[in-house]
């Protein structure tokens, strides 16, 4: 590589680094277009699902499953954000006429910059994969999981991680709320 293509590669997010940070438009539960900066939320949880296209198969199973648990991850003190390459046209477009009413915003990555900054755009298709990250509230990765485009992800498992996570302990595999964690992290 040469020094100029050097300066356009970006090293996608990864678990336990600075969650890269983002400031996209996007369709707010209300309806109305707003913007939705990750510096906004420092403090929170964010989750945030990448999903390849508006008016699929897929992805309204997906994006209706987060909605249908959002009251679970609000319980969590986190934020969720759908984000696809979709414009926020589409979006709004889409949630009128197919998926209905959100309790969270969906968000436009038109310019494909949030997800190949994730490490999860497709170049070839131009779209993301389904990509789920967890950011804790200083800002840091501490989740990831990517699935091909043609598989659902599971909402109950980002619910658990989550729950895993917040409890600042050492958890073991399966682990759900209520049971016993292996005590602190050292």
């Amino acid at each position: 590589m040469t020094g100029n293509d050097m300066s356009s590669f970006m090293k996608p997010a990864q678990v336990g680094q600075a969650a890269p940070t983002f400031a996209l438009e996007g369709v707010s539960p209300d309806g109305t277009f707003e913007t939705y900066s990750l510096n906004d939320y420092l403090g929170r949880w964010v989750v945030l699902f990448f999903y390849p296209l508006d008016f699929t198969f897929i992805c309204p199973t997906e994006v209706m499953e987060f909605n249908r648990r959002c009251p679970e991850f609000e319980e969590r003190n986190a934020a969720v954000f759908g984000i696809s390459v979709d414009s926020v046209h589409c979006h709004k477009a889409w949630i009128d006429k197919q998926v209905g009413k959100l309790d969270y915003p969906l968000l436009s990555d038109i310019t494909k910059e949030t997800s190949r900054a994730f490490g999860i755009l497709m170049k070839e298709q131009g779209i993301a994969l389904r990509g789920t990250f967890i950011i804790d509230p200083s800002g840091i990765v501490r989740y990831q999981a990517v699935l091909d485009i043609s598989v659902g992800r599971s909402v109950s498992e980002t619910l658990r991680v989550l729950s895993a996570l917040s409890t600042e302990e050492l958890c073991p595999v399966d682990w759900r709320p209520g049971q016993a964690t292996l005590g602190k992290v050292h």
